[in-house]
């Protein structure tokens, strides 16, 4: 068994005087990721890919006469095909999974609104933490409890950069409509029942604030603190996200949302990540480190659309764990139920990294 820890880094910002207030929901989940590290699911749509699904699949009754082609819209499918999105939170869970994303990537009215449906985005995040609920609950033990993170992601507009090359100041968005988009999706969250909200595949540091902002609205208003995870997307070899900043300046700028644990998912497989990775895990030392990279390479010639088998990611980041960089480890494009299990198998043995922060001591108090 691995018995490496990491210290807290040097050169850290002091930490906000405010004590945070106790969570309300997910504290279960802050304890376990004393114990272990954390297992969170793989990919979504690589798996409703594999149902081949139809536009009407898509439509199902309610939406049969809708005007526009919906067919890709994936958060749709918790009204119209539930039961492929609960069966494939249950193969997650069966294949040892801790953590289950509900199917809300693209579930605010800013995204849907490229279907005609932002209309119903509140609907369907409830929908949508409701299946994933009630699944998580039928897997849950008292040895082995299991949890649902809300996803919030990054929505096809962003805050920071221009849709125009000849205008850089232009943009097709603002904070106040993304702030008021998060707030909807979150309170649709919170009512079918997540355990954390998820703020995932940041490439732009301002719409990742506006979700901060709204998260910290509703749960001062609501009295319900649950954790926050936030996960950041290095697009390149640059080592920065796509509106420019470092690993180390995308923590910096959203610490002050105190959350449960940082880290990166997405755009890049285990290998291109880890320097970025490690990086994180010296600069934020009061927090824990997630980590879900892509399976690889896009390879259209995959069966996944991904190069690396589940044993290629599963090795890489049992080296993660090794080097003591992991809180949460799992899956993002291209991975399946195979490479949960078998990432979960390899990191078993080893123990978290460990996170060093008095502040935080608070939060695991029911």
């Amino acid at each position: 068994m691995n018995t490496r820890t990491l210290s807290a880094a040097p050169g850290s910002m002091a930490a906000p005087a405010r004590q945070p207030a106790p969570f309300t929901r997910g504290a279960a989940l802050a304890a376990l990721m004393q114990q272990r590290i954390a297992i969170i699911d793989g990919a979504m749509g690589t798996m409703i890919q594999r149902y081949k699904l139809t536009e009407a699949d898509f439509r199902g009754e309610r939406f049969a006469e809708h005007p526009s082609d919906l067919k890709g819209n994936n958060d749709l499918l918790v009204m119209t095909r539930p039961d492929v999105i609960r069966e494939i939170h249950g193969q997650y869970l069966a294949a040892g999974a801790d953590l289950i994303e509900t199917n809300t990537f693209g579930a605010t009215s800013v995204a849907q609104e490229d279907y005609g449906l932002g209309h119903i985005a509140r609907e369907m995040n409830v929908a949508a933490a409701r299946i994933a609920r009630s699944v998580a609950d039928e897997y849950s033990t008292p040895e082995h409890p299991r949890f649902v993170a809300g996803a919030l992601g990054p929505t096809p507009r962003t805050a920071s950069i221009s849709p125009d090359v000849n205008d850089p100041g232009a943009r097709n968005t603002s904070f106040d409509e993304l702030r008021a988009a998060y707030r909807e999706q979150a309170e649709g969250l919170l009512e079918g029942g997540c355990d954390v909200f998820l703020v995932e595949t940041v490439f732009d540091t301002l719409n990742a604030k506006a979700a901060i902002f709204a998260l910290d609205e509703l749960m001062e208003e609501t009295g319900e603190r649950l954790p926050v995870i936030i996960s950041g997307t290095v697009t390149d070899a640059s080592g920065r996200i796509l509106s420019g900043q470092t690993v180390a300046a995308f923590w910096h700028s959203v610490r002050h949302a105190r959350p449960l644990a940082i880290g990166l998912n997405c755009a890049l497989g285990a290998a291109v990540m880890r320097p970025y990775i490690e990086e994180l895990s010296k600069v934020a030392a009061d927090t824990y480190i997630s980590c879900y990279p892509n399976a690889g390479l896009p390879n259209p010639m995959s069966d996944t659309g991904f190069d690396e088998t589940p044993q290629v990611t599963g090795s890489l980041l049992e080296e993660f764990a090794k080097a003591g960089f992991l809180n949460i480890a799992g899956g993002c494009c291209g991975t399946t139920p195979e490479h949960i299990a078998e990432i979960a198998r390899r990191l078993r043995p080893y123990r978290p990294r460990s996170r060093h922060d008095p502040l935080f001591t608070g939060l695991l108090a029911a």
